[in-house]
């Protein structure tokens, strides 16, 4: 669906590149999770792939086609939720949907429903200008659905919203997935990037680190250990074994066997840790 090659990108044209030979490819119908923290080049890589900024070095082809030989009909296809909720605030929820919808050259999804999706019903009538953040948010994803796109690509789709709320924006990212839907997701929440993406790339000061599912991320970065909890003497005790070491693999099957085990928990490499030891640094 999407390529991209060696895409370098300078702002000031001086040898300060935000990013340097960034390559990745997106199957159809899969999500790719592009993660890092602010300032890594995340925003730039979004940007020349949805044409805001344009293709100084590298190469990026949709289904085979270069970026730089699309038509308008291109943006037809695309569907873009950016990080800061860029809504027209004197108009309703409701009317900043339909002028959105107005603006494409296809069948548009009927916006009442798309704001019940994100439950922005009661809201729907009321100015934008009075939504809290996290309400503008959704009203943003909500937009970047209404053309039906085969390309979505969100910016922090989740940021600042309640656990609930961001529960409901990640089952619809998945249901958009099994329709087909090709997703480019960016963001510093690893535990998002876990939930939802097939692949994840870490960028770090606009070069790549790593990329991988996430799974196999951690079966390469990660230690396997579990946590045990067993009784002893009417006390609760615990121990962490790194199983990979032979002396710990030992002594964990020998208090399996002698003692009285409650709970066992496999214990893996979260995300953020991987970044952390690949880069140095956190995700602030």
């Amino acid at each position: 669906m999407l390529a991209v090659k060696n895409l370098s990108h300078d702002y000031e044209g001086k040898g300060n590149y935000a990013v340097r030979n960034v390559s990745f490819s997106i199957p159809e119908g899969t999500i790719f999770g592009f993660l890092g923290p602010s300032g890594a080049g995340k925003s730039t890589v979004q940007n020349i792939l949805i044409g805001l900024l344009p293709l100084q070095q590298g190469e990026v082809t949709y289904a085979g086609k270069s970026i730089r030989d699309q038509d308008a009909k291109f943006f037809n296809q695309l569907g873009v939720s950016f990080e800061h909720p860029n809504v027209y605030g004197r108009l309703t929820g409701y009317e900043n949907l339909k002028y959105f919808a107005g603006l494409f050259d296809v069948p548009t999804l009927d916006p009442l429903k798309l704001l019940e999706a994100v439950n922005l019903t009661e809201a729907a009538h009321r100015k934008a200008s009075a939504y809290s953040k996290g309400m503008r948010q959704r009203l943003v994803f909500a937009r970047s659905l209404i053309n039906n796109p085969k390309m979505l690509f969100l910016d922090e789709p989740t940021s600042g919203l309640d656990p609930n709320t961001a529960a409901i924006i990640k089952e619809i990212i998945l249901q958009k997935k099994k329709d087909g839907c090709t997703i480019f997701l960016t963001t510093h929440s690893m535990a998002t990037a876990d939930d939802l993406c097939d692949t994840v790339a870490f960028l770090n000061e606009g070069k790549m680190v790593a990329m991988d599912s996430p799974r196999n991320l951690k079966l390469a970065y990660g230690e396997r250990s579990v946590r045990v909890e067993y009784g002893d003497n009417g006390r609760v005790l615990e121990q962490v074994f790194f199983l990979d070491k032979a002396e710990d693999h030992r002594l964990f099957t020998d208090l399996v066997q002698s003692q009285r085990i409650q709970t066992i928990h496999t214990q893996e490499a979260t995300l953020e840790q991987i970044f952390m030891r690949l880069t140095g640094r956190g995700l602030a």
